[in-house]
C-alpha cells in the first residue's frame, strides 16, 4: 500500500496544485473556512481560529498559545471551529490536508477531541490527555491541553513554520498560488527526502536486528543444551502422558524459537522468539514438578535479570543503580543471593562501552524482553534504566513496536517520519479515525488507537 501511495505522489501534488487553484478563485474565497483552508493556516502557524468561533479564543490569546509551541518546537496542531463545523472524517481530511505528522487538537463549540500519528504520541497517551481537560472553558481546556502535550509528546515542528505565523482564518490569494507552486517545484525533493528517510530507517533496523541476533542465538542454543542435558524418556517406565506432552511441547516449542529467529526480518520480530523460548521453559518447570512429585508451578515470568535462568519462584526487592527500588521476579538462585547481600547473576550484553546489563544497551532489546515478561509488568520492571526511558518515547514507539501499552504500536505505520516532518497522505488512518468523542472515551470506539474507520467522523 505504501508503495501504491508513493507512486502517486506527482498526482496527489497536481490535486493539491488544483485544490489551491480553486480555493483562491472561488467566489468568497477570502471567507473560507474549509479543512483546506484551515490546513494551510496550520501550516504557517500552530494556532487556527475560525472567524466563527473567535469568542472563545481571542487573537492575542491565540497568538500566545501559538508562541508557546513554537518555543517548545513541537509538532502541536490547534485548531477552533464553531459547533456547527462539518464533522465527517475531520481529523483524517485534516491531517491529510496538512500532510505533517504531529497531535491534532480541535476545539469544536464547547466539545475538544485530538488525534495524534503514532510516532508523536501513544493511543493511550492521548486518551489520557484528551480525557484530563474534558469540560473547562476554552481558554483553560486549550492552555491546559498545550502544557500537558509539549511535555509529553515526541517530534521537532514544521519548517514551514520559521515565519511569524498569525492565528487567523484568512489566507491571501497570491500566498495560496506561490505554496501551490511550491509543493508542485520541490514535490521531487521531498520525494527524495522521504526515500532517503526509509532507507535509513531500514538500514538501521538491519544493523539493530544483526546485534540482537547474536544474544537471541545465546539464548535458543542455551535452552536447546537444557533439553540435552534432561535425563528424561517418553518410553521409559513410569512416563505418563502429561510428561510426555509437557516434553514434546518443550520440544515444539525449541524448534518454533529457531524457525521464527530465522524468519526475523526486524528487531520486533524478535519477540515472539523470546515468547517460544519462555512458553517452553515453563514446560520443563511442569515436566520436573511431575517427575518429582511436586505440586504443579504456576505461570510466573523468567528471572528478571537472566531469562535462561527459567521460571521465577517469587518476587524480591531490587533497587538499579541510580534508580528506584522495585519487585522483580526471580530465581530460587538469584532470590538466595539477594537475601545474603550479594548481586544476582546479571545478563551481560555486548555494547561500544563493552559488556552492559541488557537494559542499558540498546532499544533493540525491548522486543527481546518484552516476549520474556509480557506488557503486563515489563513498564514497571524497567522504569528508571536506558532501556525504559527509551521505550517510553514516541520515537521508540515508531522504531520498535512492541504492542504493550505507551511502550510501543504496530511498529509499521508511518515508519522513517517523526513528529513535524511532511509525509503528505502516508499515514495511518486508524491513528485519526473514529466519531466524535472517542479520543477521552476508554469505552471503546476508533479513538482507542485500534484501526479507525477513515472515512468516520470527528
Amino acid at each position: 500500500m505504501k508503495a501504491l501511495r508513493n507512486r502517486s505522489l506527482p498526482a496527489l501534488l497536481l490535486a493539491a496544485l488544483a485544490l489551491v487553484l480553486a480555493t483562491a478563485f472561488a467566489p468568497g474565497a477570502r471567507a473560507d473556512t474549509s479543512v483546506s483552508a484551515v490546513a494551510q493556516a496550520l501550516r504557517k502557524s500552530p494556532v487556527y481560529v475560525d472567524p466563527a468561533a473567535s469568542a472563545q479564543l481571542s487573537r492575542t490569546d491565540a497568538d500566545a498559545l501559538a508562541k508557546r509551541i513554537k518555543d517548545a518546537d513541537k509538532p502541536l496542531f490547534i485548531a477552533v471551529l464553531p459547533a456547527g463545523y462539518p464533522t465527517a472524517a475531520l481529523f483524517a481530511g485534516l491531517r491529510a490536508a496538512t500532510g505533517v505528522t504531529g497531535l491534532y487538537g480541535i476545539r469544536l463549540g464547547d466539545r475538544f477531541d485530538a488525534r495524534a500519528d503514532s510516532s508523536v504520541m501513544s493511543a493511550t497517551a492521548r486518551q489520557n490527555l484528551v480525557a484530563s481537560v474534558q469540560g473547562e472553558p476554552a481558554k483553560t481546556q486549550l492552555t491546559d491541553f498545550t502544557d500537558r502535550a509539549l511535555a509529553n509528546m515526541g517530534g521537532h515542528a514544521p519548517k514551514s513554520w520559521g515565519g511569524a505565523g498569525g492565528s487567523g482564518a484568512g489566507t491571501p490569494t497570491a500566498a495560496l498560488i506561490a505554496l501551490g507552486a511550491v509543493v508542485v517545484a520541490g514535490g521531487a525533493g521531498a520525494y527524495a527526502l522521504v526515500r532517503r528517510n526509509r532507507r535509513r530507517h531500514e538500514e538501521e533496523q538491519r544493523a539493530a536486528l544483526e546485534r540482537l541476533r547474536v544474544v537471541v542465538d545465546e539464548d535458543i542454543t542455551a535452552f536447546g543444551e537444557e533439553l540435552d542435558r534432561l535425563d528424561f524418556q517418553p518410553g521409559a517406565p513410569g512416563a505418563d502422558d502429561a510428561m510426555r506432552a509437557d516434553y514434546e511441547h518443550a520440544l515444539d516449542a525449541y524448534e518454533t524459537a529457531k524457525q521464527r529467529m530465522a524468519q526475523a526480518g526486524r528487531p520486533e520480530d524478535v519477540r515472539t522468539v523470546t515468547e517460544a523460548l519462555e512458553d517452553g521453559r515453563f514446560s520443563l518447570a511442569r515436566l520436573a514438578a511431575r517427575r518429582e512429585g511436586r505440586a504443579l508451578p504456576e505461570r510466573r515470568p523468567p528471572c528478571f535479570f537472566d531469562p535462561r535462568h527459567g521460571p521465577s519462584v517469587r518476587d524480591a526487592a531490587w533497587t538499579p543503580p541510580g534508580g528506584a527500588p522495585r519487585e522483580v521476579p526471580v530465581c530460587a538462585a538469584d532470590a538466595t543471593r539477594l537475601a545474603d547481600g550479594r548481586d544476582p547473576v546479571i545478563r551481560e550484553v555486548d555494547t561500544e562501552q563493552g559488556r552492559r546489563p541488557y537494559w542499558d544497551a540498546g532499544p533493540a532489546y525491548g522486543p527481546w524482553a518484552g516476549g520474556y515478561f509480557g506488557g503486563g509488568i515489563l513498564p514497571g520492571l524497567l522504569v528508571g534504566t536506558l532501556l525504559g526511558n527509551m521505550m517510553a518515547t514516541p520515537s521508540y514507539a515508531a522504531d520498535y513496536g512492541t504492542g504493550y501499552g505507551d511502550f510501543g504500536h504496530d511498529g509499521d505505520a508511518g515508519a522513517g517520519y517523526e513528529g513535524g516532518d511532511v509525509s503528505g497522505t502516508d499515514f495511518d488512518s486508524g491513528d485519526f479515525g473514529g466519531g466524535f468523542g472517542d479520543g477521552g472515551d476508554f469505552g471503546g470506539g476508533g479513538g482507542d488507537g485500534g484501526g479507525g474507520d477513515f472515512g468516520g467522523g470527528f
